[in-house]
């Protein structure tokens, strides 16, 4: 399981390759557009609205 840090508001959730899939559902609910990796090591961005890696 790999975590995702919403940068709206700071919740962490597991990623869409987990069964629940908690930070798709986060922005789904909230409509906070972007997260980033939790991992150590790793500093990429993802957009849900633009679905697109920065």
């Amino acid at each position: 399981m790999h975590l995702r840090l919403c940068l709206a508001c700071g919740h962490v959730g597991c990623c869409d390759s987990s069964p629940a899939k908690h930070a798709s559902q986060h922005a789904a609910e909230t409509g906070h557009p972007v997260i980033r990796s939790f991992e150590p090591g790793e500093s990429w961005r993802w957009c849900f609205v633009h679905k697109t890696t920065a």
